[in-house]
């Protein structure tokens, strides 16, 4: 750019002298400017020439640039969407693989429904649901003390009256061999809890369940309470948790019902809960009942214990005689050893005056 603007310069200076001269007249100084003009246009068309190539190789260097530029912009963008299309695709396969987990989730949903369908169409049937709750008493038994019974409990317990309980439980004094009925009043439940029923409909299915628990509670207490055979107590269990809420939740006078006639009402969590510690005041009982027997044999062993130490004193003893003995002994052996010696070697002479000592020098 400062080239153009010299060169400019130089054309408007030469033009005035072309203007001047003509005035003036001078020939020769015309001539000499006209070669001073066509230099200086030569030197221009140079200036112009090299200008160009200068410009084109800029121009190329800056577009070389510019080209690695764009590739390293162009490889960069394609690592990218690379990448995010590999994590898109992760991300897509998870979500795919989650959706086949919601679906076997729904799957089986549905299956739990047709079950829980046909266990209610069970539970209909009185006879079903006294099995129903007879099992599920055996099972919590045997989670508090195992399925071995040992003299525990025992189940379908004929009593002397004829009834069978569902399980007779022989529980420490002072509490005594217990009965345990298992109860599920389900049909009148279920009505009183349907929110399609009418308000006084709900209100009369609910005495009715009260009758229910009421009539078991009154078969438990005389069939399965016995003067001189059970405790003067018995447990009701019912088999379902949403029935032993209800009745303690909103019908209490039910459970003051059950205490005056020595009934307990239990559920599966409050059954186990209390079977797990009579589990284990009878594990208690058991390991008190030994205690004086070890306390006895812990005794007998200390007195063996002494009657060995004893024994062990005096070997102590004897041992310690006998390595003194060993001591002296080896001492005349050695001396009878060097006799010897001496005699091997003819040194008779310094032995005549000295005895052999056979016996040990503490017994001389």
């Amino acid at each position: 750019m400062e080239y153009i603007i010299i060169g400019l310069l130089i054309l408007i200076v030469i033009l005035l002298l072309i203007i001047l001269l003509k005035n003036n007249g001078s020939k020769d100084l015309i001539e000499r400017i006209g070669r001073l003009d066509t230099s200086l246009t030569k030197d221009i068309g140079d200036f112009k020439l090299n200008f160009s190539k200068d410009l084109r190789s800029d121009f190329e260097v800056l577009d070389n640039k510019i080209e690695y530029k764009l590739n390293l912009i162009n490889d960069r963008v394609n690592n990218q969407l690379s990448e995010n299309f590999e994590k898109s695709n992760k991300t897509f396969m998870n979500v795919l693989e989650r959706l086949n987990k919601i679906d076997e989730a729904q799957k089986k949903i549905d299956s739990l429904n047709t079950e829980i369908v046909s266990l209610q169409s069970v539970l209909t049937d009185k006879k079903t649901r006294g099995t129903f709750g007879e099992v599920n008493l055996e099972y919590i038994l045997n989670n508090a003390f195992g399925s071995a019974k040992g003299g525990i409990y025992d189940t379908q317990h004929k009593m002397s009256n004829g009834y069978v309980a569902d399980c007779l439980l022989y529980a420490p004094s002072p509490l005594g061999v217990i009965a345990i009925d298992s109860k599920f009043p389900l049909e009148n439940y279920q009505k009183m809890v349907d929110k399609n029923r009418t308000k006084e409909e709900r209100a009369i299915l609910e005495k009715s369940f009260i009758n229910d628990v009421k009539k078991h509670i009154n078969d438990i207490s005389e069939k399965y309470i016995i003067p001189g055979e059970t405790s003067d107590e018995a447990i009701m269990f019912l088999p379902a948790e949403a029935l032993f809420a209800e009745i303690n939740a909103y019908h209490p006078e039910l459970l003051n019902y059950a205490y005056s006639k020595k009934v307990w009402i239990t559920g599966p969590t409050t059954l186990i809960s209390t079977l797990s510690i009579i589990s284990m005041i009878l594990k208690n009982m058991e390991r008190d009942k030994y205690a004086k027997v070890i306390h006895e044999e812990l005794d007998k062993l200390g007195v063996e214990f002494s009657r060995y130490k004893d024994r062990w004193d005096k070997l102590s003893r004897s041992v310690k005689s006998v390595n003194q003995s060993l001591d002296e002994l080896h001492t005349t052996t050695e001396k009878i050893t060097k006799r010897f010696e001496s005699i091997k070697n003819a040194e008779i002479d310094k032995l005549k005056g000295e005895e052999i000592k056979l016996v040990p020098d503490s017994e001389e």
